[in-house]
């Protein structure tokens, strides 16, 4: 204890007076160190969840460090409601979202700022500074100056608001809990406190008149939760720390500032019976090692995202379990290794001790004192002296020789971690369209639309859908979810081909939004199955290969064409048009809310998007749309005549069986003819079967319209298909 130090120092310079006094100023320094009531030191220990227990100690972080807090302040959980589907296809939905208003103390003394952000072990705030839920964070570094938090203040009123000067805190406002099962998740956070600190920073921020300079090199982080007393007791496991209080100054060293080792005289010989050393002065033996010496360090390991973690000294194990130092400290796994190895090479040195007599007396002989002996190699360390009427009597132990300290050069290892992911929110890319009619799927009268939205960065949560109906005006769609889609846009343009035969001479080539992603290779057998669908601007296609150049671009290749009524689209490619697997990755869009506008539009709005992307629909009304008849044949009679036939095809009837007609899907089975221009037809006919004769005499009607061409369109419930040509008008 420091009284009973100071009150040696006090008798050797003055007496019994000055002992009176030294142990006088002994018990202020005490009540400085220790405080007024006793209370343990900081425990080394796993990351605890924040808490918000009343009278909880708010700790002092120095460096940087990771805390879990303690909550200050909250509000009840925000409800919110949201309508969807009010469309005539499907019923409205009421979805629940709940939020978070709370404020979390971090530190007892200001900061610099804040590094990163876990909830329940994963990234809520990563080293980029943006949150990855919705919501609003602020960050009060704790300086005497702050004002109180706006959304504390507007809650409980300005004249109960305390700006919470000297600490600081964090404030989350309408923190989304959707990721967190609708509950304030389990918060621990990367406290920056101060670019470089030293003993003098821990101690010297709570007593007054102290010399602790003394620099932690290796420390990247430190938490204070007690008295300095226990700071120093802390250091001290690791570091021997000499106090000296023969000046104004209360001084704290690694070792007694002294300019030189203090040259002993001879040992004094005494001739009491219970003196020690009778014949020589002295005594020499070397101390019994403790019964568990320590050989482990536990400490926080920054490679390890601040967790617990341990390292050992080198050397024979002994009995029981070894004795273990607890540094709650933040550090690399060579600096703990380092720290063992020195601490326990210090103490094994220490062992040796002697017991010295002398009868001179000398102001600068006081404990912790470095001395030289007469016939005795090395230097040695006061540690306790007693005034006796045959002399003084020192307790000497060995100091460390100049090298000992340092460690071998030996390997740490720090363990692996399970970080968790740090990726960048990342843009919000959206594609949306309509779906041909799968009669697995749906009622043939719903249209069925989708979205596929995805992001180029794999940390991408998710985005929130609106439909803008062609006014401007935004309707909820609901959330995408945080699965991405595999999408891209197409680097080389598709040539025209059959779209009843496998084209195995076309290339595809492709680059996906992520480098990440993949695609696959199939057998004939899945791609009759349907696998492997993908939308290439308006035609959806399959593929058999699919070959990797690098950097996410691909080779597609074995390519069935015009998938799902899409032939029409086959002439129409581009280059750089959207590319989209037709997965389960895409999203439902509620088509009551988006309606059928021709500039209808869905948008999408992640938390990286300054504003919403939005996508038209492609693909518009094919899946309410019959397809177009398919083998239209003319024949020519004798009499001049012609009679057109063709094959009916069915929305949902996508393979063709032999002997066996495609199911009608349509309330009745019609067709129109038209001769010239769709929109300006020069004349039509009506039928209910999939053939029509026209005769010589109405053929001779329209000669003059020679080159007009003759096309027929199957009438759906809902709309006509596209049309097929059967032949131009002679």
């Amino acid at each position: 204890m420091a009284t009973l130090v100071f009150g040696s120092l006090g008798t050797m310079l003055g007496g019994p007076l000055g002992g009176a006094v030294g142990s006088l100023v002994g018990r202020q320094f005490d009540t400085a160190l220790f405080g007024a009531t006793g209370r343990e030191g900081p425990r080394l220990k796993d990351l605890v969840v924040t808490t918000s227990t009343y009278g909880q100690v708010i700790p002092r972080h120095f460096g940087r460090m990771r805390t879990a807090g303690s909550v200050i302040w909250a509000t009840d959980l925000v409800e919110r409601s949201e309508v969807q589907g009010t469309g005539k296809a499907s019923p409205s939905v009421t979805t629940y979202s709940y939020s978070a208003n709370f404020a979390v103390a971090l530190a007892s003394r200001p900061i610099r700022g804040l590094g990163r952000i876990w909830a329940d072990g994963q990234l809520l705030r990563g080293i980029d500074g943006e949150l990855k839920a919705t919501g609003i964070l602020r960050i009060h570094t704790g300086t005497g100056d702050q004002s109180a938090d706006p959304l504390i203040a507007s809650a409980e009123g300005a004249d109960r608001c305390p700006a919470y000067r000297g600490v600081a805190y964090v404030v989350f406002e309408d923190l989304d809990l959707s990721g967190f099962y609708n509950r304030i998740p389990s918060l621990t956070f990367e406290i920056i406190a101060d670019d470089d600190f030293s003993l003098q920073d821990i101690v010297g921020e709570v007593i007054d008149e102290v010399d602790c300079t003394i620099p932690l090199t290796g420390v990247v982080g430190y938490t204070s939760e007690s008295t300095p007393a226990a700071d120093l007791q802390t250091f001290a496991q690791i570091m021997p720390l000499e106090l000296d209080a023969s000046g104004e100054d209360l001084v704290i060293a690694r070792d007694r500032r002294q300019s030189a080792a203090i040259a002993l005289p001879e040992a004094a010989v005494t001739t009491g019976d219970d003196d020690f050393g009778a014949r020589t002065g002295f005594t020499r033996h070397r101390a019994a090692p403790g019964v568990n010496p320590p050989s482990i360090l536990r400490y926080y390991d920054v490679e390890r995202d601040y967790q617990a973690s341990l390292q050992r000294s080198t050397g024979r194990p002994v009995a029981g379990e070894p004795g273990a130092i607890d540094l709650p400290a933040a550090l690399d796994a060579a600096t703990a290794r380092a720290l063992i190895e020195r601490t326990a090479r210090r103490i094994d040195w220490t062992r040796d001790r002697i017991s010295w007599r002398t009868c001179e007396l000398d102001a600068q002989m006081a404990p912790g004192a470095l001395v030289m002996l007469p016939g005795i190699a090395g230097q040695w360390r006061i540690r306790e002296w007693e005034w006796r009427d045959c002399g003084v009597e020192l307790s000497l132990e060995r100091a460390l020789p100049a090298g000992a300290a340092t460690p071998p050069a030996l390997a740490s290892d720090p363990g692996r971690g399970n970080p968790a992911p740090d990726f960048p929110s990342g843009e919000t890319r959206i594609t949306a369209f309509e779906l041909p009619f799968d009669p697995t799927a749906g009622s043939p009268d719903t249209v069925r639309t989708l979205a596929a939205v995805s992001s180029p960065a794999a940390g991408w949560n998710g985005a929130a859908l609106y439909a803008d109906r062609g006014n401007g005006a935004l309707l909820p769609l609901g959330a995408s979810g945080r699965t991405r889609a595999v999408m891209g846009a197409a680097l080389s343009t598709l040539p025209p081909c059959d779209p009843l035969l496998l084209d195995r001479g076309s290339q595809l080539e492709v680059q996906l939004i992520d480098p990440a992603m993949q695609l696959a290779s199939i057998d004939t057998s899945l791609l009759g199955e349907g696998a492997n669908l993908a939308l290439v601007g308006e035609e959806i296609v399959q593929f058999l290969f699919a070959t990797p150049l690098g950097q996410g671009r691909w080779r597609l290749e074995g390519l069935l064409r015009g998938r799902g009524g899409t032939e029409h689209a086959i002439a129409s490619h581009a280059e750089g048009e959207a590319f989209v697997m037709m997965a389960s990755e895409l999203a439902a869009v509620d088509t009551g809310m988006l309606g059928s506008a021709p500039n209808r539009q869905v948008l999408a709005l992640g938390r990286a998007d300054a504003e919403p992307v939005a996508s038209p629909v492609h693909l518009a009304g094919i899946t309410l749309r019959p397809l177009s008849p398919a083998h239209g044949r003319r024949i020519i009679s004798t009499d001049g005549s012609w009679t057109f036939t063709w094959a009916r095809r069915a929305r949902g009837g996508w393979s063709w069986r032999d002997g066996v007609d495609v199911p009608l899907v349509e309330e009745a089975e019609r067709y129109l003819v038209t001769l010239g221009p769709l929109d300006a037809p020069i004349a039509f006919w009506t039928t209910e079967t999939p053939e029509i004769r026209i005769e010589a005499a109405v053929l001779a009607r329209y000669s003059s319209k020679a080159g007009a061409m003759f096309q027929v369109r199957q009438q759906g419930t809902h709309a006509l298909s596209l049309p097929l040509s059967l032949a131009p008008l002679a």
